[in-house]
C-alpha cells in the first residue's frame, strides 16, 4: 500500500482528509486501497440508496454518476438507467425499498436489468425484458434523461458510442 498523504481524502471514505479524520492520531490504521471495481460499486450503491431513501420521502430527485442516472418520483418509485446500452431497473415502488439485482465479484459487476428504455414524444418508454410489455413513464424527468444522453454523445466518439451500443444518429428516439 502506498503511504497516504496528510492532504489527500481519507481511505475510510469519510470525506474528510486524512490529517482531519483517521491521520490524526499518533499511529496510521493500516488501510487497503479499494480497487476501482469497488470504488464503481460503492459509488453505484451509494446512489441507489441514496435514491431509495428520497423515493421513501416522495421527492422527485434525479442524479447521475458517470453513466447512470438515477431518478425518483414523489409516488414513490425510483430507477437507476444505464445510458450506453439504455438498460434499467426499478429500485423503489411506492415508496417501498426494492431489492437491488446488483452482484459483484473481484473483476465485474453485474446488474441484472429488468427493461431496456427510450425517449419518445417526449415520454420515457420502458420494455420489459420478460414480456416485451411497453410502459409509458409519464410521471419520468424524460428532458433531463435525454439531456444526459447527449452529454454522452458528446463526449464520446461514434466509434465508441457503437462500441457500447448507444446510437448517437437517433437523439429524438433513443435515449
Amino acid at each position: 500500500m502506498a503511504k497516504i498523504g496528510r492532504n489527500e481524502k481519507c481511505p475510510c471514505m469519510s470525506g474528510k482528509k486524512y490529517k482531519h479524520c483517521c491521520g490524526s492520531g499518533d499511529k496510521r490504521p493500516v488501510t487497503r486501497q479499494l480497487s476501482p471495481e469497488e470504488q464503481l460499486k460503492i459509488t453505484l450503491m451509494s446512489g441507489v440508496e441514496e435514491i431509495q431513501e428520497q423515493a421513501e420521502r416522495k421527492k422527485a430527485v434525479t442524479r447521475e454518476i458517470g453513466v447512470f442516472f438515477f431518478y425518483s418520483t414523489t409516488k414513490g418509485d425510483a430507477w437507476l438507467l444505464e445510458m450506453t446500452d439504455r438498460d434499467c431497473v426499478q429500485v423503489a415502488k411506492a415508496g417501498e425499498r426494492l431489492d437491488v439485482p446488483i452482484d459483484e465479484n473481484p473483476e465485474t459487476i453485474e446488474v441484472n436489468w429488468s427493461h431496456v428504455f427510450r425517449i419518445r414524444n417526449k415520454t420515457l418508454e420502458l420494455t420489459a425484458y420478460s414480456d416485451k410489455s411497453v410502459v409509458a413513464m409519464k410521471d419520468a424527468p424524460s428532458q433531463k434523461i435525454n439531456a444526459m444522453a447527449r452529454r454522452i454523445r458528446k463526449k464520446f466518439s461514434v466509434e465508441q458510442l457503437q462500441k457500447v451500443h448507444l446510437n448517437p444518429s437517433t437523439e429524438g428516439e433513443t435515449a
